[in-house]
């Protein structure tokens, strides 16, 4: 196989998240291949392509070869699996990178997904242990509460665009007017957004030129109560009177309310959403958000779960593996804004928790004053090294780290405390699968595990586990 060549073959396996597996048998004649493939008597390459679905017949474009991997660009598919029976209902579908299972039913997804999950967790886990398969998301469709949007073009010198990255670009934006897994309040302001600027020929911020103004736009919105919040996000090249905007904004007619509008400034050179200095154009920088019974203030980075009613169902799921927590003291790590930590502490002594970011832990705070709970306790600071002040010897810990897992040094201190009981939440079940090969090792097991859909029509799922000692 030669980098840069199409080549045509169809998806046999499916990995985690989003990565189809072609073991393309080249042609008689050929040059024997290195030793990395997978057959060098039949000339099998083993080649990944993202987005690719189990079953497909696609045309592919080698795009890396190095290492021993193949990797190709998923160019057109030929002809859809046998699991694929659903019309896309996003008229993005396709073109946009932020979905790509929506050729699939719910019912297929959900399948799709619990199947990835128990094969990580089977590769890792020699001990049996009970996989409880994945629950659903309440919401198949309009169940995101927040939204990063991007400021851009559809082509070099194309007209102004807002909305998603193309599939497999780092620079061409798509206008997602029509998303929906957006709640349909996010569409409205999106279009009046853009049409605002577009009117006015405002420019983009370029990332190669590393000029412009508008970068991105910054929606989230609550489920249960239906506030809003509206962050523009844009550098400081240009001194703009976004008054009329403001009440462009302010005269729409969504079903929610709109209770903040914020202009965010940010001349970091790297594309991500993140405030140099914020000015709030209306109302306040927070909305507020209920889960489970409690009310939750949410500052606009401010991290919460994307899926409301997911979480719930994600939580309750983790407050079922917790247990009896009568009388326990029960460290909380990377706690977030402590939504975990003040859904146990109604039925716990004391819950500590500990995050790594200021501005999370404050909103902790804030939010267990505001559900009146008065044993909960927030650090702020690097779980690696603030544990080792913490006098208390928990009873339980739940563990919910960022994507990437628990460092390895940290995990090794979490071990260390001997805990009976360790309740284990991932948003990636192959950082989880890494760190439960140490844990086993270190004499936990698995009692019980389960997946749980957040995200609908992506390849991402959340994962809970339920680890015990093993007794000597």
């Amino acid at each position: 196989m030669k980098k840069g060549q199409v080549y045509i073959g169809t998806v046999e396996e499916f990995v985690f998240p989003n990565k189809g597996i072609i073991y393309y048998e080249e042609k008689p004649g050929a040059e024997m291949p290195p030793a990395d493939t997978v057959s060098a008597e039949k000339l099998i390459y083993k080649v990944i392509v993202k987005d690719a679905l189990p079953g497909e017949t696609i045309r592919f474009q080698l795009s890396k070869k190095r290492s021993g991997k193949y990797e190709g660009r998923l160019l057109e598919v030929l002809s859809r699996g046998e699991i694929e029976n659903e019309v896309p209902k996003c008229p993005h579908f396709g073109i946009c990178g932020g979905c790509s299972f929506q050729t699939l039913s719910y019912e297929n997804q959900l399948k799709l997904k619990s199947g990835m999950v128990r094969s990580i967790l089977d590769s890792v886990l020699e001990k049996p242990y009970e996989f409880e398969g994945i629950i659903g998301s309440p919401q198949e469709w309009a169940y995101r509460n927040k939204m990063e949007f991007s400021f851009g073009d559809a082509c070099k010198g194309g007209e102004l665009a807002l909305g998603m990255h193309k599939k497999g670009s780092f620079y061409d934006i798509v206008t997602t007017d029509s998303c929906k897994i957006v709640h349909e309040d996010y569409n409205l302001i999106l279009k009046t957004v853009l049409n605002y600027f577009k009117e006015r020929g405002i420019p983009f911020y370029h990332k190669m030129s590393k000029e412009g103004y508008l970068r991105h736009l910054l929606l989230r919105r609550a489920v249960k109560t239906g506030e809003m919040t509206i962050g523009l996000v844009t550098t400081t090249s240009l001194a703009l009177d976004l008054s009329d905007l403001t009440e462009a904004l302010l005269s729409l007619n969504p079903k929610g309310r709109i209770v903040g509008i914020l202009h965010i400034f940010n001349d970091g050179l790297a594309d991500m959403v993140r405030s140099d200095r914020t000015e709030v154009l209306y109302g306040s920088e927070f909305f507020y958000e209920e889960i489970l019974g409690l009310k939750f203030k949410i500052s606009t980075f401010s991290f919460f779960q994307t899926n409301s009613l997911g979480a719930e169902k994600l939580y309750e799921k983790a407050r079922e593996y917790v247990g009896d927590t009568k009388d326990k003291l029960i460290f909380d790590l990377y706690s977030g804004t402590g939504t975990i930590a003040q859904m146990l502490a109604a039925v716990a002594k004391k819950v500590i928790g500990v995050e790594i970011v200021e501005e999370a832990v404050e909103a902790a705070r804030e939010n267990a004053k505001l559900n009146g709970l008065e044993n909960c306790e927030f650090i702020a600071g690097d779980v690696l090294k603030v544990i080792d002040g913490i006098k208390e010897k928990p009873d339980l810990i739940v563990l919910d780290p960022p994507r990437d897992g628990i460092h390895p040094k940290a995990l090794e201190k979490i071990i260390d405390y001997g805990m009976e009981k360790i309740v284990y939440i991932s948003c990636k079940p192959t950082s989880l699968a890494r760190d439960l090969e140490v844990l086993t090792k270190r004499g936990y097991e698995v009692v019980k595990g389960c997946a749980v859909d957040m995200f609908p029509g992506t390849g991402h799922v959340e994962t809970v586990v339920l680890m015990s000692r093993v007794k000597e």
